[in-house]
């Protein structure tokens, strides 16, 4: 009652803020002007990171449905719109709003991307039978303890849920302690692999297994790289070495460190796509780090060698690279533990003498890419039983409490 009395007195200031001279996107939001299209399907997205994670099975949904795409930030909005997708600023939880959004659009399916939970929103679609889903849902322990002191609004909004797909264990294992229901509860997906799983790996070869590539290293990390590699290619003068600034506007201080060790230098800036053996080349661009990771069998991952807590691990894993890192990896502590658990990573005490191991040894370097690779794939998950339970909502063949012959 509280949080219905607030939300229309909040929509009533609005409304007369937007009809004052209020913003163009404060008016969507509002859905005082244009509406929306009708649509099977509408699915929500906070903003670009999200939309990109899931491209995957919107791309999938929106072949074979009429798709809405809402965001709440307008970059979201024109990446969607970039995609050929119908896309618009999602309403806010506002009664008015949403009712307008509503009548409108008309989905048969809404579907949310990794976790925002509107009270309005939720019920309203509840009220006109619209079934609700959750992909790659998230759930921190800190989140869960904040909806955890007020259940009445958390439980029912989860008991609404049909089909939800966790982004990890322990996100699914709160989620059902609030009130999620274990029969809406699909196999759980990590959305952000699943595009970097779908790339075709790349075949392993004597070229390949004689690069090394430093990839999105940091101020302070290419001095200890472009050591360890001067130190190898004395007794190895065929290895070349692809440094990649995590910011190629440093890319004249980096030349400037492989000058000083008299090394060749080759940079991509100037166009140079390759460098001669015993060379390094400088990837002083945005945008072409997936060719890099095609041409290196061994990849040093930046941000771990100092304190920046590391880079992903996933994009080098999904081409198929031998992953090396330093004691950094505070942003992926995970990730980094089940690769080397699976053979597929290793921690650099001494980085000339790991890579030398591995430059010595390149049917170890080729099977620890394999690894990698293998275990991406089992992690991001097949998102086709979610895809084929989300079409079966959108096509009502399966109340919003599920059945048990559709596929979960």
């Amino acid at each position: 009652m509280l949080y219905d009395a607030t939300t229309r007195i909040a929509e009533a200031a609005l409304c007369l803020r937007a009809r004052l001279g209020g913003s163009a996107a404060l008016r969507e939001r509002l859905v005082c002007g244009a509406r929306p299209g009708p649509a099977a399907i509408w699915v929500h997205a906070a903003s670009v990171g999200e939309l990109t994670s899931a491209r995957t099975v919107i791309t999938a949904l929106a072949a074979r449905h009429d798709l809405l795409v809402t965001t709440n930030s307008e970059t979201g909005r024109a990446l969607a719109q970039g995609w050929g997708l119908a896309a618009r600023l999602a309403p806010l939880d506002l009664p008015g709003a949403l009712a307008r959004f509503l009548d409108a659009a008309r989905p048969r399916l809404a579907v949310t991307v990794e976790g925002e939970f509107w009270p309005l929103r939720s019920r309203l679609l509840a009220r006109r039978g619209v079934p609700q889903a959750m992909i790659g849902a998230r759930m921190s322990e800190r989140s869960a303890a904040t909806w955890g002191r007020f259940p009445r609004i958390i439980g029912p909004m989860l008991d609404r849920i049909a089909a939800l797909s966790a982004q990890d264990q322990a996100s699914e294992a709160r989620l059902l302690g609030l009130g999620l229901r274990a029969g809406a509860v699909l196999p759980r997906l990590d959305l952000k692999l699943l595009a970097p799983a779908a790339l075709p790996a790349p075949q392993g070869d004597a070229g390949r297994d004689r690069t090394l590539l430093a990839a999105s290293t940091h101020e302070g990390e290419d001095a200890q790289v472009l050591d360890g590699f001067a130190e190898l290619r004395a007794a190895r003068p065929d290895l070349r070495l692809i440094l990649a600034p995590r910011h190629p506007d440093r890319g004249d201080a980096v030349a400037a460190l492989i000058a000083a060790r008299g090394l060749p230098l080759a940079r991509r800036s100037a166009g140079a796509a390759d460098v001669a053996p015993g060379g390094v080349l400088l990837a002083d661009t945005l945008g072409e780090m997936a060719r890099w990771y095609d041409r290196a069998g061994i990849c040093v991952i930046g941000g771990s060698l100092v304190d920046h807590g590391g880079h992903t691990p996933w994009e080098p894993a999904a081409h198929g690279c031998a992953l090396i890192h330093g004691p950094h990896v505070g942003n992926f502590v995970e990730p980094f533990a089940m690769l080397e658990a699976h053979g597929a990573a290793r921690e650099a005490g001494d980085l000339a003498a790991t890579l030398a191991r591995l430059v010595d040894a390149p049917a170890e370097a080729r099977a620890m890419g394999r690894a990698a690779r293998a275990l991406l794939e089992a992690r991001a998950g097949d998102p086709e039983p979610l895809i084929a339970r989300l079409e079966a909502l959108a096509d009502g063949l399966a109340s919003a409490r599920g059945r048990p012959d559709i596929p979960r």
